[in-house]
C-alpha cells in the first residue's frame, strides 16, 4: 500500500509528468470537472491491482485505497467502462458544437451549421446560453477565434470551422498510439520505481546548453540510429512471432519505442529538499 506521505521527489516528478498531459487536455477542451470524473473511474479500476490474495475487493477497501467516496465507487464499478457516464462532464465547448451541428434551429437549409449573428434570437450568444449560463459567450468566442475553430465573415456572423471539430482518421491513429505508447513508457518507469526485482529497459540521453544547430544534427542522427534499431528488432520479432504461432503460452507482448524531444525551456529541478531545509 502506498505511503500516506509521498516523497517530495515523487510529487515533483509527478507534476512534471502531468504538465504536458494537462496542456494537451486543455488544448482538446477537456475541463477539470470532466477529468476529475475520469480520474475517479481510473482510480477505481487501478484498485483492482491491489487485491489481497483471493479475497473479494470490497467497495470499502477501494474507497480506502483511492480516496474515492464509497457511493461513487459502487456506481463506477457498476458502470465499468461506460464512457457515456462521463457525458454530464463534457466540456461546454463540445456541447455547444453538438447543438450547433444537431439542432435545426442553428442550421441552414442544407442541414449544415448556420452562420450565426453575434446576438439575438438563434445567435451565437443564445446558442452558448442554451447550453450553459456559466460561460460568457464572448469568452468562448475569443478562445475559439484564437484557436481558429470559428471565424467572422463579412457580415459579422460567426462561422464554425466544422472540419476542425471532427477528428480525422489520422487523428484517431495518433490518439491510439499516444495512449498505447505513453501508457507503456509510464508503466515501465513505475515498474522500476516500485523496486521490481527485474527492472525493465528505460534509458535516455539528456543534454542541455546546446545550440539549435547542434540539436538539429543530433535529431537527424537519432532518426538514423533509431530507425536502424527498430528495423532490426522488428525483423527479429517477426521471426519469433512466426515461430510462436499457435503455442498455448503465446500471450505476451512487448513495446520498444523511441522519441526525440527538443525545447528551449530548461526542465525545473526536482524538489529533493528535506523537511526544515530552506530553499
Amino acid at each position: 500500500m502506498p505511503s500516506p506521505q509521498p516523497a517530495k521527489t515523487y510529487i515533483s516528478a509527478l507534476k512534471l509528468v502531468l504538465r504536458p498531459l494537462v496542456r494537451g487536455m486543455v488544448s482538446q477542451g477537456i475541463t477539470l470537472p470532466y477529468m476529475t470524473a475520469l480520474l475517479k473511474q481510473v482510480y477505481v479500476e487501478a484498485a483492482e491491482d491491489f487485491r489481497i490474495s483471493s479475497k473479494r475487493l470490497t467497495d470499502s477497501r477501494v474507497s480506502l485505497l483511492t480516496g474515492v467516496h464509497r457511493k461513487d465507487v459502487k456506481r463506477l464499478r457498476a458502470e465499468k467502462d461506460d464512457v457515456s457516464a462521463l457525458s454530464q462532464y463534457a466540456s461546454i465547448g463540445a456541447q455547444v458544437v453538438a447543438r450547433w451541428t444537431g439542432d435545426p434551429r442553428y442550421q441552414d437549409d442544407t442541414g449544415s451549421p448556420a452562420h450565426l449573428p453575434r446576438a439575438g434570437e438563434y445567435s451565437f450568444d443564445s446558442l452558448v446560453e442554451d447550453v450553459s449560463r456559466d460561460m460568457r459567450p464572448r469568452t468562448l468566442l475569443d478562445e475559439w477565434l484564437r484557436r481558429e475553430l470559428v471565424q467572422i465573415d463579412g457580415s459579422g456572423h460567426v462561422v464554425l470551422n466544422a472540419d476542425d471539430f471532427v477528428p480525422s482518421r489520422d487523428y484517431d491513429d495518433l490518439a491510439y498510439y499516444f495512449g498505447r505508447n505513453v501508457h507503456d513508457h509510464i508503466a515501465t518507469a513505475v515498474h522500476n520505481l516500485e523496486g521490481a526485482e527485474h527492472p525493465l529497459l528505460e534509458r535516455a540521453a539528456y543534454y542541455d546548453s546546446l545550440t539549435p544547430q547542434s540539436v538539429d544534427e543530433l535529431e537527424e542522427l537519432s532518426r538514423i540510429i533509431g530507425m536502424d534499431a527498430l528495423v532490426k528488432l522488428n525483423k527479429e520479432a517477426h521471426k519469433r512471432a512466426k515461430k510462436d504461432e499457435g503455442k498455448t503460452n503465446a500471450n505476451h507482448r512487448f513495446n520498444f519505442g523511441l522519441y526525440f524531444y527538443r525545447d528551449d525551456v530548461a526542465l525545473p529541478p526536482l524538489d529533493v529538499q528535506e523537511e526544515g531545509q530552506g530553499k
